[in-house]
């Protein structure tokens, strides 16, 4: 196997447990709504999750473990995608704040910068932005 194999192999194996967190996102509070669906078909594509593989996620997320991240950017990025899940019926209910701040230590934030980060989130995302604001947004 060559490098760039490995590296392919790696980052769609990173994707496709990124994918489930989402999918788990969207599964907290109860069914799946339409507008989550469609949120989730486009981060498949996003992330190169292949039909059969989205149907397995979708079937049950939790066989996925959890997400690791290297970067900061990387992990910013996640819990970007994350909130988008969250603010797709435009609001934040208690399980789905639970379950973000568990990602976001489980990203490797500490507790301080992981509710510094959810706070700014849950102000940012009440209006739509892209990721290059969002980060902006949380650097200052």
């Amino acid at each position: 196997m060559s490098f760039s194999e490995l590296f392919a192999s790696g980052t769609k194996k990173n994707n496709l447990i990124h994918f489930a967190a989402i999918v788990k996102m969207a599964v907290i509070d109860g069914e799946m709504n339409e507008p989550e669906l469609n949120l989730l078909k486009k981060f498949a594509k996003k992330l190169d999750v292949h039909t059969e593989e989205f149907e397995k996620v979708i079937s049950d997320p939790s066989k996925f473990p959890s997400d690791v991240t290297h970067t900061k950017e990387q992990r910013l990025q996640h819990i970007f995608d994350l909130f988008q899940m969250i603010y797709i019926d435009h609001e934040i209910d208690e399980p789905e704040a639970k379950l973000i701040h568990k990602y976001a230590i489980g990203l490797g934030c500490s507790e301080e910068r992981a509710k510094n980060i959810i706070a700014k989130s849950i102000l940012y995302f009440g209006r739509r932005f892209e990721f290059e604001d969002y980060k902006e947004f949380l650097e200052k």
